[in-house]
């Protein structure tokens, strides 16, 4: 197919356009991870990203129709719709989950936190629970959430603990034995959030009764994140 000076043009302008939507969404959470801008931006600039990667695709294709090159169109064409998508299914995700952030194995007697609270005096979220009604959704959205038990006692229980938080990657912030608690601090790999979590270690018949308490620093929404960080590490505290 012979090349088309318009067409030309139009894919120029595809590519770039691509190209700078790609990064703009790319680059919106290390940027918040490393101090760049405020996550709110981020979420600014990934939604004007994908809207410029629909743009993109849309010139791609009238490229295409305009007989311009047909690898670059193509080219274009995926990197449009790659920073369209990407953001689209991270809004479908969040519409999916209820609107909440503190995620708890006991609603009824969450663990609490303490030493913890000293690390998070820029959280916009607090650390006291928010009641039935967090509650009532997190049990529609989450029932799978139950507190673990374990055939040990609660001193071992609690090195185990220990043992999987730092395997996951946590930041252990805590161990206080005579209490049964442990705290410690997760950081998301992209965005750089810092999620709060405390396991409390309670005697049950021979063994030992763990729950887990996963909260958001920032945020309204956690994306269902902290139910999964919960389900992952009781799986491993399971298996240990």
């Amino acid at each position: 197919m012979s090349d088309n000076p318009a067409g030309r043009r139009i894919l120029n302008l595809a590519l770039g356009l691509a190209v700078a939507a790609g990064l703009a969404v790319a680059l919106a959470g290390p940027g918040t991870r490393f101090g760049l801008w405020h996550f709110r931006t981020a979420f600014t600039v990934m939604r004007y990203g994908a809207y410029a990667g629909a743009l993109a695709a849309l010139l791609a294709l009238i490229a295409l129709v305009a007989r311009a090159p047909r690898a670059p169109a193509a080219l274009a064409l995926l990197l449009g719709l790659a920073a369209f998508g990407g953001p689209l299914l991270w809004s479908r995700s969040a519409g999916q989950v209820p609107p909440i952030h503190d995620i708890a194995t006991d609603t009824d007697d969450p663990p609490a936190f303490v030493e913890i609270v000293a690390h998070r005096s820029a959280a916009t979220n607090p650390v006291a629970y928010g009641g039935p009604e967090i509650a009532a959704q997190q049990h529609r959205a989450y029932p799978d959430l139950k507190p673990l038990h374990l055939d040990v006692a609660p001193a071992a229980a609690l090195q185990r603990a220990a043992k999987a938080a730092r395997e996951l990657g946590w930041e252990v912030v805590s161990e206080a034995a005579p209490e049964g608690r442990l705290e410690a601090t997760d950081t998301t790999p992209w965005f750089g959030f810092k999620d709060d979590v405390v396991v409390r270690i309670r005697p049950e018949g021979a063994g030992s009764r763990v729950d887990v308490r996963s909260l958001s620093r920032v945020g309204r929404s956690d994306l269902g994140l902290n139910a999964k960080r919960i389900r992952r590490y009781l799986e491993r505290l399971r298996n240990a």
